[in-house]
């Protein structure tokens, strides 16, 4: 077994654990903020001012989570792409 090969390996690895684990927490975020919507509406004791900043909160925090995913699948793209050259 080569070393590229054995790096190739390590990297699908190592991208599988990570979407696995990005697709695990974005199910719990999706959960999480569908609750919170559930709370709102039925919750009088929320101000509509702070409704408005916590659910611009947690868009700001899908956003950054979907840019970190981008990043990531770009850099094991190239990562996949290097050891693909022949030697």
């Amino acid at each position: 077994m080569s070393q590229k090969h054995v790096a190739r390996q390590l990297i699908t690895f190592q991208k599988n654990a990570f979407d696995n684990n990005y697709y695990a927490m974005k199910a719990l975020y999706e959960r999480t903020e569908k609750v919170l919507d559930q709370f709102w509406e039925l919750s009088p004791m929320f101000p509509e001012q702070g409704k408005k900043v916590i659910s611009e909160w947690l868009h700001s925090y899908k956003k950054g989570c979907d840019d970190f995913k981008k990043v990531m699948d770009d850099k094991f793209a190239s990562l996949e792409e290097y050891f693909k050259k022949p030697d």
